[in-house]
């Protein structure tokens, strides 16, 4: 049985609670949140999509070499290849990501509709009550209620404070982190078209030549093959950048939608446990 200082605690953060629910402070930030970051895993989800097909078409690019006069057909871009996969894997989890958030804003609208406050406040009035009237200190149907208005308190407010503490560990720890991992893929999409262009700009071989013109191409061969092996060094420094900061981002997001939502659900379930327990002892 609860003490009266215990009494006065309790309906006092019961009180509290009530008053948040009709108040919707917790819910507006909660949604505010939600919605930043649905628009990041959008963003991130549309510059993996746009990295993923510029992969693409440089991994099709065919550049033609030759060699002592003997032409030779190379796919640079197929070095990319690694990395595209990995893109695409990446997509699909940006996608969940982005529907993990959109489900939190949808609880958050459903779980401030008026009739689960007004429910809400309804049984929190009985159960003061039940609480303050001597004889149903020891009645079972406060306990019941009890558990009902845990639980209500719970459906109501779980997914809100999940949002808050979700981006307060975001600022703190992955902001930096997921702002230049978002740089480093932009300007890893720019360097491979970059790269691209210049290998499609290489001029096709002519049919016949001259000994003077024969000379020129061998030379120019041979710069072409220096360029080709630099393209290729590029094409390398490229893949293991675009890997690191890839990872970083899934990282960053499976952490924010996934597991951390359920570590501090997993958190809010063990308090509610703790205080029917204490309350029914």
């Amino acid at each position: 049985m609860l003490r009266l200082p215990g009494k006065w605690l309790w309906s006092a953060g019961l009180f509290l609670l009530v008053v948040l629910a009709f108040q919707g402070g917790v819910d507006s930030a909660g949604r505010n949140y939600t919605e930043q970051g649905f628009k990041r895993a959008l963003i991130t989800y549309g510059i993996a999509r746009g990295l993923n097909g510029v992969i693409s078409v440089a991994q099709g690019t065919e550049v033609s070499l030759h060699p002592a006069g003997m032409g030779v057909t190379l796919t640079p871009g197929q070095i990319l290849d690694p990395v595209n996969d990995l893109i695409e894997r990446f997509s699909w989890i940006m996608l969940a990501s982005s529907s993990s958030l959109g489900m939190q804003r949808m609880l958050i609208d459903i779980a401030s509709w008026l009739g689960f406050s007004l429910l809400l406040v309804l049984l929190a009035m009985v159960l003061l009550l039940l609480w303050w009237l001597p004889r149903f200190q020891r009645s079972g149907v406060r306990l019941i209620i009890t558990r009902l208005v845990v639980l209500l308190l719970l459906l109501r407010f779980a997914v809100p404070f999940i949002a808050i503490a979700n981006e307060a560990l975001y600022e703190q720890f992955l902001k930096d982190r997921y702002e230049m991992s978002l740089q480093q893929l932009e300007q890893t999409s720019a360097t491979i078209s970059s790269i691209h262009e210049s290998t499609i700009a290489e001029p096709e071989a002519a049919a016949e030549f001259s000994v003077l013109e024969k000379a020129r191409r061998l030379i120019a061969s041979a710069k072409q093959s220096a360029d080709f092996d630099a393209r290729i060094a590029e094409y390398k420094k490229v893949a293991a950048n675009a890997i690191t900061h890839t990872i970083n981002m899934i990282v960053i997001f499976v952490l924010q939608t996934i597991l951390f939502p359920l570590f501090f659900l997993w958190l809010l379930v063990r308090l509610v446990k703790i205080i029917l327990f204490q309350h029914s002892s």
